[in-house]
């Protein structure tokens, strides 16, 4: 019994040694694939007889079993690559990847990713890449001045992981809703224009829309231009004019007063009541009002006047009583609206179809209410006159009578009148025009974010990674996959970088995290274990040799 016993566990030996020698040659010749994980195979002995002994009962081993075959995951080296889709996990988790039209998913942690003819992200065989789809906020009220340049929205994700799929290459334009513009008004300037009447609208007194050009540059101390959008993504140019009060008004206190105008180019503003109107001199105008500023030459209240549907006789715009104290935007901003493409309800600022323009010059009002009885006629205006509201009209030289904010609050960055040049500090708008996708590229938390050609950089999915409670017990099923049996568990999805995830490294490949090294020392150690136990069986093969010839 006992050397056929030894013949059977040197036969053992030599089957464990061989497939061991399999999975050595697996992991050798996967030593260039992508995302390839290692596997080792652990050994265990085989059961054991017992036999007598001269004190008992003794254990004699018979053989070697496969005791089972683990994959590594430890972390590969990653190599850069020029193709942002190629994508590489920094930790824990899968990529998911899912047949089309399939409800099966597999799991990998090969990130070759590309794109396909109908717009899929996909691996080399077809399987789509799973994500979040990001949900688009309107961020076309943006908070403040000194926000505007580097704010950028928080990601929110909807709904379940999905195909990840490029299905519009094209970004639709925006109308712009907001426009900020801060800058220092040179306090030695020239008041270039006067009125005796209105020394505050003197500017608008000037402008004439039905001349070839509506203003001269000897109107007014300075301007300032940008581009704005409708919704149809045109460009408009919006200029606004500013110029001190100085004439024909007294006893400021030290305080420094300036009129400003917005305007668009007059045939570009398709305000509809200009057809029926008896004067159109003031077409392109937007907006009239005065800048408030301290002996410091800091701002510190402002007035806005628009033309509005609260006036039902509105007849002639060039009379300064049909001009109406500006409404205010949700951000405490005096609002004005051109009406750009003469859509219908557009055309005040209170209109269903309004397309409202913002205009901050680095103050906003904190107090919007209208207090019944006691406070201003329109809301969130201050207004000197207890008796009566105070039209523009009605201020003539008397700056104390111009209204003001309830409650002004400014920004860091906000328009002064210094004693240096003219010029603008800062500027800019939140539209844009239409534009056509230009590259992909993903951060490290698997944001994968499209550029345009209007400058617009839009998040359009997250990745979703997955880990298991035991990832050992995966499945593997060539190609790179895994599948999820029941020994795993269910797949654990999350973002990346969030509940132990790794987190996504762009432009980079997982090489293999096979050992060559290691592998070769492993094969050394297998061939000699295989080769002691061939010894064992030969060995074994000449004791019963010997047995059977004491027999002759």
């Amino acid at each position: 019994m006992g050397l056929s016993a030894a013949l059977y566990s040197g036969t053992s030996g030599l089957r464990a040694h061989g497939e061991a020698m399999s999975v050595i040659g697996n992991n050798i010749s996967n030593v260039s694939t992508i995302g390839f994980k290692g596997s080792r195979m652990h050994f265990e002995d085989a059961l054991n007889q017992e036999i007598t002994t001269a004190v008992g009962v003794g254990q004699v081993g018979r053989g070697v079993a496969i005791g089972t075959v683990m994959t590594d995951f430890a972390q590969g080296s990653l190599e850069t690559t020029t193709e942002s889709t190629d994508l590489a996990i920094g930790g824990n988790g899968f990529f998911i990847v899912s047949p089309k039209d399939e409800e099966t998913q597999y799991y990998t942690r090969a990130g070759n990713f590309r794109f396909d003819k109908d717009g899929y992200l996909v691996d080399p065989h077809g399987y789509v890449v799973q994500g979040w789809e990001v949900l688009q906020e309107d961020t076309s009220s943006a908070a403040t001045v000194e926000q505007a340049a580097s704010q950028t929205a928080s990601i929110k994700t909807r709904g379940v992981p999905t195909d990840i799929r490029l299905e519009n290459f094209q970004s639709p334009p925006q109308p712009t809703s907001r426009v900020s513009m801060v800058v220092n008004l040179d306090s030695q300037s020239e008041d270039r224009s006067t009125d005796k009447a209105d020394p505050f609208f003197a500017m608008f007194k000037k402008w004439s829309a039905n001349a070839s050009v509506p203003i001269g540059d000897t109107a007014y101390a300075y301007q300032s231009t940008i581009k704005v959008y409708d919704e149809n993504g045109t460009s408009h140019n919006l200029t606004v004019y500013f110029d001190p009060v100085r004439e024909d008004i007294t006893d400021t206190g030290g305080k420094q007063y300036w009129e400003f105008m917005v305007t668009v180019p007059p045939n570009e503003d398709n305000r509809s009541f200009w057809s029926s109107v008896t004067n159109t001199d003031k077409k392109g105008v937007l907006m009239i009002g005065s800048l408030t500023f301290n002996t410091a030459g800091e701002v510190e209240n402002m007035s806005a006047f628009t033309l509005n549907n609260n006036n039902v006789t509105l007849s002639d715009p060039n009379n300064l009583n049909e001009w109406e104290p500006a409404l205010f935007s949700q951000n405490g901003y005096p609002i004005c609206t051109a009406n750009f493409l003469a859509a219908t309800g557009a055309d005040f600022t209170d209109g269903a179809n309004a397309k409202n323009i913002e205009i901050n010059f680095g103050i906003r009002n904190k107090d919007l209410s209208d207090p019944d009885g006691t406070g201003p006629k329109y809301p969130g205006w201050y207004d000197p006159d207890t008796t009566d509201y105070t039209d523009p009209s009605e201020i003539g030289t008397d700056q104390t009578k111009l209204i003001g904010f309830l409650d002004p609050e400014y920004g860091a960055l906000s328009t002064t009148t210094y004693s240096t040049g003219s010029t603008t500090l800062y500027q800019s708008q939140d539209g844009y025009t239409a534009g056509f996708l230009q590259n992909i590229s993903v951060d490290r938390d698997g944001v994968i974010t499209g550029r345009y050609s209007n400058g617009q950089i839009l998040p359009l999915y997250v990745l979703t990674l997955a880990d298991f409670n035991n990832k050992y017990a995966l499945h593997r099923e060539g190609g790179n996959l895994f599948s999820q049996t029941r020994e795993s568990g269910p797949p654990l999805t999350g973002l990346p970088g969030t509940g132990g995830k790794g987190t996504i490294a762009s432009n980079s490949l997982e090489q293999s995290n096979v050992d060559l090294a290691k592998e070769f020392v492993k094969m050394i150690t297998t061939e000699k274990g295989f080769q002691a136990n061939s010894k064992t069986i030969t060995t074994t093969d000449q004791m019963l040799s010997v047995l059977i010839q004491l027999k002759r």
